[in-house]
């Protein structure tokens, strides 16, 4: 078969079977990775290509229907269209899983509409009805949005670039290269064996070829698509093949499906050890009893609490707020799939792989494939986003590296997108009983929540245990409780444990300042101490947004507009370096982190750059090595608060050595960089797995305006300004970008995500990216972001992370939106159109 390929003609000869793609060929035969898979359905974009001109899912054409066609892929855009330049400099990305397929799309969108419109700008319903067919999970649509209109408009058809990122022109020309892309010598491809049964006993595995297996030590699988084993083959297609001759004994055990279920999960203290964590850090203790554990929590003043409730509940209080509210179980579904290359050489370990971190995973696989730290190598150069899913060393390191060592080869094992969604990790589902009373006054007297987790065969729910930490110290009662059962584990999430918890306990603030005819802007400010929050909360009250809210009325199209506040702990990882070295005229800056789209590049660069006074061009960042100087995780907000002290202090170290000598004298000049410690010391004397606890909390105030359709039950966010108490910013654009997408996650998380699972199985039914909906272009509402800087000068660089605290609060904004608006609370997310119009009475 013969065709065009980004001008040139092409020949594909025969090799593999009629369900060839034309995203198999381009990546597997023509090394044009570019073009990316993510979902496999034709649903999210990324394996977008132009056929004679018109976008196509490559993903889903066969590979003879270009047959003497011509194929455009993102590397033929030639890195130079002026959508590519705007991408760039609107910082249209964050990880770039998803940016090729967008950039194809928008380029064919600009070229039509320059041809019917001229220089005139497409409004936004034209920009989001074009981009309709891609997701970003990332949710860097606002950037998107103005990149398109300006590349429409002519503002990039020529002039210098300034990309907001350093690697930005790798991912808008498809050059960036991920896990899923790396390709070896002799590489095979690994598929993992998974159970169909919710709960079982393995017996015997029989196979006609090499087979790890993937079993805990109890042989027994306790949730469908728990994986057993694990195959290898020299394509995909026939590891499929060989994956469904493997053949397994089941001994098919009851499945608890409720917690009240009397078979346990658990049975015995060992298996309990084993159980996966839902949260992070060390596991609370707490008792048994059968598949419940619990109560585990924090309270302080508890019994005090509950005397006064029961006392205000036994007296009828109109100022007692009793209200049970649910989440969904939200999947982490990164665009870029779980995925890793592992191979053996000289009793070495290499592995490339898509992971938040490096360092911590290098520490795990050197113990658990009992080899010396410095035997274990990782190279993560581009990572698709993990948020908190990818921290650890997971199933398919584990099926990678053992079938490496058993076939003597390169072994690729990257999931599917079923296989993401499935097991991929969750946020786990929360059952909250609130209960909330003022005393006469109007201050916080007493609550109580007891937070129940739905986490699957996972143990550590936390979601009340953050409820510690609001508004100040009155007598609280905080339980938290695992509910165990037979389905799929639920992970950390993105601020894990705060999203559940705020959504119970900001519309139960919301719903005591509308019982006391308060703003509740101002009943927050008085029951918050925490100044720097006070900052926010003052210029909430004074946006137009806010202060000129109106009565919705009683028409079909109603609006309202809600707040919730956030706290989130400040993280660091205390040993963090970065080493400098004068390389050919530039500085060079080395650390073991990844950059999954936060902008951690980004930053350092900045940092170097500013501290010697050095043009862009004259830094370069080297990352994604375990080799490097040792870097932090890129999880609960720390790397930004670690590595920006660590650059500067190494900056600072080789401007010394420089003596005022130019790079050019300097060659091979080297230096290395520490974070400095905090002046107030940590509230961890040492080090929690790879982090430590620094004092002061990170603040956020999100203000939303949703316009409730009352005829359909739908709601959709219009507005939405989103305050940030962090300190310095050290990449304005990039934090600003990280906010908007925080905020878009948000909104997904209030009205779209929930995992649906058979009852009677567990088997997760929302297994693909059209079932299961995250938010697209089109959802995304105004946003406005703003900084609050102060508060911070006891902590090294004067800024710590932002990534978790922007996005926690703002499902908790909408459903006081969407009670401001119709006059029904909402108490289940998602916030369904089906509950919204039961709730409201239509």
């Amino acid at each position: 078969m013969e065709f065009s390929l980004n001008g040139e003609s092409v020949g594909v000869g025969a090799g593999a079977g009629a369900a060839e793609t034309v995203a198999d060929v381009l990546r597997e035969r023509m090394g044009l990775t570019g073009t990316k898979v993510a979902c496999g359905t034709g649903v999210c974009g990324t394996c977008t290509v132009l056929v004679d001109g018109r976008t196509a899912a490559s993903c889903l054409l066969p590979a003879e229907a270009v047959a003497d066609r011509e194929v455009t892929t993102v590397e033929g855009l030639g890195g130079d269209h002026p959508v590519q330049r705007a991408f760039a400099e609107h910082d249209a990305l964050q990880c770039g899983y998803c940016t090729p397929g967008f950039v194809v799309e928008a380029a064919a969108f600009m070229d039509r509409w320059r041809a019917e419109h001229g220089t005139s700008e497409p409004s936004r319903a034209q920009i989001a009805e074009a981009l309709a067919g891609h997701l970003c999970r990332c949710g860097a649509y606002v950037g998107i949005y103005e990149a398109v209109a300006a590349a429409c408009a002519g503002e990039h058809d020529d002039g210098a670039v300034t990309p907001a990122r350093v690697e930005a022109l790798s991912k808008i020309t498809g050059a960036a290269r991920y896990t899923a892309d790396v390709v070896l010598d002799g590489q095979l491809e690994g598929v993992i064996v998974r159970s169909p049964h919710p709960h079982a006993r393995v017996g015997e595995i029989r196979f006609d070829g090499p087979l790890t297996e993937l079993l805990p030590a109890d042989r027994v699988v306790r949730y469908v698509g728990q994986p057993v084993a694990a195959v290898a083959a020299p394509t995909k297609a026939e590891a499929l093949e060989a994956a469904a001759r493997v053949e397994v004994a089941y001994t098919a055990l009851p499945a608890v499906l409720s917690p009240e279920d009397e078979t346990a999960v658990y049975p015995t203290a060992e298996s309990r050890k084993e159980a996966p964590r839902a949260s992070e850090g060390p596991l609370a203790s707490a008792k048994w009893n059968g598949n419940v554990r619990g109560p585990a929590g924090m309270s302080w003043r508890g019994g005090t609490a509950v005397k006064r409730i029961e006392k205000a509940r036994s007296d009828g209080g109109q100022t007692l707020v009793e209200a049970t509210f649910t989440t969904g179980v939200q999947a982490h579904t990164c665009m870029e799939p779980h995925g890793c290359v592992a191979r053996w050489e000289d009793g070495e370990l290499h592995l490339h792989l898509s992971t938040q971190a490096i360092t911590r995973v290098a520490d795990q696989a050197a113990k658990r494939w009992k080899l010396r730290r410095e035997q274990v190598h990782i190279v993560a150069e581009h990572v698709g986003g993990g948020f908190g899913s990818k921290v650890n060393v997971t199933p398919d390191v584990v099926a990678a590296v053992e079938l490496s060592r058993l076939h003597g080869a390169p072994v690729r094992v990257v999931l599917s997108r079923p296989e993401e969604l499935v097991d991929g990790g969750t946020r786990p589902g929360v059952r909250v009983e609130l209960a909330l009373l003022a005393d006469a006054d109007g201050g916080l007297s007493a609550f109580t929540m007891d937070a129940h987790g739905d986490s699957g065969v996972s143990i550590g729910s936390n979601a009340a245990w953050h409820s510690r930490f609001f508004y100040g110290n009155a007598p609280r009662r905080i339980r938290d409780y695992d509910h165990v059962t037979n389905r799929a584990p639920g992970i950390p999430f993105r601020g894990p444990g705060l999203p559940p918890m705020l959504w119970a306990l900001e519309q139960g603030v919301d719903e005591m300042a509308l019982r006391r005819g308060e703003d509740p802007i101002d009943l927050r400010r008085r029951w918050d101490g925490n100044a720097k929050r006070h900052a926010l909360y003052d210029r909430a009250a004074e946006l137009p947004m806010w202060r000129d809210r109106a009565d919705p009325g009683d028409g079909r199209l109603r609006r309202g507009v809600g707040v919730a506040a956030a706290n989130y702990m400040y993280f660091l990882d205390p040993g963090t370096k970065v080493a400098l070295a004068v390389e050919q005229g530039a500085v060079v800056a080395r650390i073991a982190v990844q950059d999954i789209g936060t902008g951690t590049r980004s930053v350092i660069a900045e940092v170097v750059r500013s501290a010697l006074g050095l043009r862009p061009g004259q830094v370069r960042v080297e990352l994604g090595d375990s080799g490097h100087a040792y870097g932090p995780t890129s999880a609960s907000s720390c790397a930004t608060a670690s590595v920006a002290p660590a650059a500067e202090d190494a900056a600072r170290r080789l401007r010394k050595a420089l003596g005022g000598r130019s790079l050019d004298e300097a060659e091979g000049l080297k230096a290395v960089g520490r974070r400095p410690r905090d002046r107030r010391g940590y509230v961890t004397p040492f080090p929690l797995d790879h982090f430590a606890i620094g004092r002061g909390f990170s603040g956020a105030v999100v203000v939303t305006e949703v316009e409730v359709d009352t005829l359909l039950g739908r709601v959709r966010p219009a507005r939405v300004w989103c305050g940030v108490t962090s300190g310095r910013v050290y990449a304005p654009r990039l934090a600003r970008n990280q906010c908007e997408g925080g905020v878009i996650q948000g909104i997904g998380y209030a009205l779209f995500e929930q995992r649906h699972e058979d009852p009677a199985t567990g088997t997760v039914l929302t297994a693909n990216l059209e079932d299961y909906r995250i938010p697209g272009i089109a959802d995304t509402p105004e946003i406005d972001v703003h900084f609050h800087t102060e508060g911070w000068d006891h902590v090294p660089g004067r800024g710590i992370g932002l990534g978790e605290v922007c996005t926690v609060a703002v499902a908790a904004s909408v459903g006081n939106a969407v009670r401001h608006a119709t006059g029904w609370r909402p108490h289940d997310l998602p916030v369904r159109p089906d509950l919204l119009l039961e709730g409201i009475g239509t």
